[in-house]
């Protein structure tokens, strides 16, 4: 059994190409039918190549000459067969769709076999039963590399314990030495090359981690934004206010916050149009998050109002915050918009009291609010 394709040896691709609940489609079956017989090429192009050294010790007089056609002929029936299967759907059926255990039991019945048929050639299907076992090993799972040690120690143990067979390197003659040589560049190759395959998946996997890690955190990043103003979404921040008014009342500490509201944003929107609305959104949004600490919170309550949650800051401060985020809004050129833009903002201020809940907390804020938009718009007003 010889080196095998890449797909043979990925977890991964098998994962996103349906293996587990989910059913495969069409296209991922065509794919892995594929990918198997990829599988079944290159182990039966090693099954005629072992032949083929096979016929070399023919050649020098260590064997017969049938046994290397009988090795080709046993090792492509098990690949034929397994192709028969695969083509038929039946491998489908199962999970481990390759059929990892059946194939490599199958491989090595035919390498002991022809160990006690052949035994002046053993030590090229016992360095055979290397490769096996590490290629099994890359994707079976414990019990089934357990499964599969156990049956070779059963089988090796019969043929060294219960026969007399004299397991044979051969190096008589200068052929025999070249074919045994050849027997050992090859093992040590094959398991060579399992060995940097192995660690290529680990890196694989490792990369694949870190990516998908990434995309979870922007999938939770794009959960918790406003897709227009980049701000938190309703949902996450009123979250965000919860959690500090507690933290707030166990450290009692300062916490205030602030509901903004653009002035007169739906004449905007019928003035100039809803696309030049979204851009002043946008544009205050930018602003407001160039103007406060790392600590606050700044998040889209709904349309065009907005709340800011201010950690460790009394009203006082707060006011002054705000105050000046409104005198800056208001001197943006927003004739770069339109001409003749002017865009302000009123906002409610309110600090936190003990006890509060974020009902009441939001409730004086938007009283506030009100007040503010009552008595003209572009202030701020306390509660």
């Amino acid at each position: 059994m010889g080196t095998a394709a890449s797909p043979f040896l990925n977890p991964i691709a098998d994962e996103l190409e349906g293996v587990g609940p989910t059913k495969p489609t069409a296209e991922a079956l065509s794919r892995r039918a594929r990918q198997r017989r990829q599988v079944q090429g290159m182990i039966g192009i090693s099954y005629v190549v072992d032949a083929l050294l096979l016929l070399v010790y023919a050649h020098a007089g260590t064997i017969p000459a049938t046994i290397g056609p009988a090795f080709a002929i046993c090792g492509l029936i098990s690949v034929a067969g397994y192709i028969l299967l695969s083509e038929i759907g039946f491998t489908e059926r199962f999970r481990d769709h390759y059929f990892v255990m059946p194939q490599v039991i199958a491989s090595m019945a035919i390498m002991l076999a022809f160990t006690y048929i052949a035994p002046e050639v053993g030590v090229m299907f016992l360095c055979t039963l290397f490769v096996v076992f590490n290629f099994s090993s890359l994707r079976s799972t414990p019990l089934q590399t357990a499964v599969v040690w156990t049956a070779m120690a059963f089988g090796l143990a019969w043929l060294f314990l219960l026969t007399d067979k004299p397991i044979s390197m051969p190096h008589a003659n200068y052929l025999e030495r070249f074919a045994t040589m050849t027997v050992f560049v090859l093992t040590i190759g094959r398991c060579m090359f399992l060995g940097i395959f192995s660690s290529t998946m680990r890196q694989t996997l490792y990369k694949n981690g870190l990516e998908l890690k990434e995309a979870y955190k922007r999938i939770e990043e794009l959960a918790a934004l406003d897709e227009l103003t980049g701000s938190f979404n309703r949902r996450c921040i009123m979250r965000m206010l919860d959690d500090e008014i507690t933290r707030t009342q166990r450290t009692k500490a300062t916490c205030s916050i602030a509901l903004i509201d653009l002035d007169w944003f739906k004449r905007i929107n019928d003035t100039y149009g809803h696309p030049t609305g979204d851009e002043v959104l946008r544009t205050f949004a930018i602003t407001v998050f160039a103007n406060i600490r790392n600590i606050d919170r700044f998040g889209r309550y709904g349309g065009e109002e907005f709340l800011l949650v201010l950690p460790d800051t009394p009203g006082d401060t707060a006011m002054r915050l705000l105050d000046r985020l409104r005198a800056i809004i208001a001197d943006l050129d927003w004739s770069a918009f339109s001409p003749g833009m002017q865009v302000t903002v009123s906002a409610g201020v309110t600090t936190l009291r003990p006890d509060e809940t974020a009902d009441t907390f939001l409730a004086r804020a938007d009283c506030a609010l009100y007040a503010a938009k009552a008595r003209g718009r572009n202030r701020i007003v306390s509660a």
